[in-house]
């Protein structure tokens, strides 16, 4: 249990990663996390695209506003959810964080680079070939850190607890 406390606390956002590929079965295993999440009703809402291509890695990479290292990841998990679903939103941040996790219990770093309505969406499905009744919900880039990634400046327990009412 202490080291899954260990694993919570020291996750950290990786943007930098080494020349190495991440074993097919790993990537499996990690998306298995994801499709394990907790969902609304049990709606099981969502879809796994899982790219190492680095050309595919490189079109993403030039899409997305924020996530120009994607280009560098050995791999990148793009989550989708159909969109008829109630809580495809909930059920797919769920799904993300549960990829994300499972990837620091391989030392795989990550980073979640927003997709859900976001102008880069339309480009990236087309590419991709999506569905028109998925979303886009979230891109997660993984790869071997280069460096040990830090530690940013967090807000206190203090300032975000409250007991019993605000």
């Amino acid at each position: 249990m202490k080291e899954f406390i260990e694993l919570l606390k020291s996750r950290r956002s990786v943007r930098a990663f080494i020349d190495k590929p991440i074993p097919k079965e790993v990537l499996e295993d990690i998306v298995d996390c994801g499709r394990l999440a907790p969902s609304g009703r049990n709606g099981q809402p969502w879809h796994f695209v899982v790219i190492t291509n680095k050309d595919t890695l490189k079109y993403i990479s030039e899409q997305a506003t924020y996530g120009k290292f994607i280009k560098d990841a050995a791999a990148c998990i793009i989550v989708y959810c159909e969109k008829d679903n109630d809580h495809h939103l909930e059920d797919g941040a769920a799904a993300t964080e549960n990829i994300i996790l499972a990837a620091k219990a391989y030392g795989i770093g990550t980073c979640w680079v927003a997709g859900y309505d976001r102008t880069y969406e339309q480009a990236i499905n087309k590419y991709l070939g999506i569905p028109e009744n998925l979303r886009m919900i979230s891109i997660i880039p993984m790869g071997y850190p280069a460096a040990e990634p830090r530690m940013p400046q967090k807000r206190s327990l203090d300032e975000v607890i409250h007991w019993e009412r605000y």
